[in-house]
């Protein structure tokens, strides 16, 4: 997989928005190549859905096939791109893309909550490994929307910094960034 992001446009938002979907690149770009129904049984599905799931990705950019693996009959598929942005204001306003990007955007922050839940269930085989390394932060800051735009710039450039292919002994970490105004009401604390 290239080491690369990719930035999502109408026609990938569409083709990901789909919590399937999005699930299968999950575990592509995580764990590595697979096939079709070594995906279906993780997830539960059958080889046929996530078949047409995992071409459906392909046709748009997401996924390709990894053509070093299998043969005529068992198909491996790889993800493109290790990570992809959504920038919302280009689709916000867009009667055509607010079900898509609904989708994307919820199905996006159930897979968040569920690995943080899951984490903190399992927080103890980490803490030794670990140590203080994970982390949750919330923060509150007043910013022009200038500054918010370059806070990401700048968060996404240190991302940037940390990735590379998976090494001996690496764990797969997980890292989240949202930036987006927050509405003041004053019987909030």
């Amino acid at each position: 997989m290239g080491r690369k992001t990719t930035e999502l446009d109408a026609r990938m938002l569409r083709a990901l928005a789909h919590p399937l979907r999005m699930r299968l690149l999950e575990l592509l770009r995580v764990d590595g190549p697979a096939t079709a129904s070594g995906l279906g049984k993780r997830l539960g599905e059958s080889s046929g859905t996530t078949s047409w799931h995992l071409r459906q990705l392909a046709e748009h950019g997401f996924v390709e096939e990894d053509t070093d693996r299998g043969n005529r009959r068992e198909r491996w598929w790889r993800a493109v791109h290790d990570s992809h942005n959504l920038s919302v204001n280009q689709f916000a306003g867009d009667p055509d893309l607010a079900g898509p990007l609904n989708s994307y955007v919820m199905s996006s922050l159930e897979r968040r909550y569920e690995r943080e839940v899951r984490f903190f269930g399992e927080a103890e085989k980490w803490r030794e490994p670990w140590g203080d390394a994970p982390t949750f932060s919330d923060y509150n800051l007043s910013l022009t929307p200038e500054e918010a735009q370059a806070l990401s710039a700048e968060v996404n450039e240190l991302i940037d910094k940390y990735r590379r292919a998976p090494r001996e002994g690496d764990s797969a970490a997980v890292a989240h960034w949202a930036v987006f105004p927050r509405d003041h009401h004053p019987e909030e604390p």
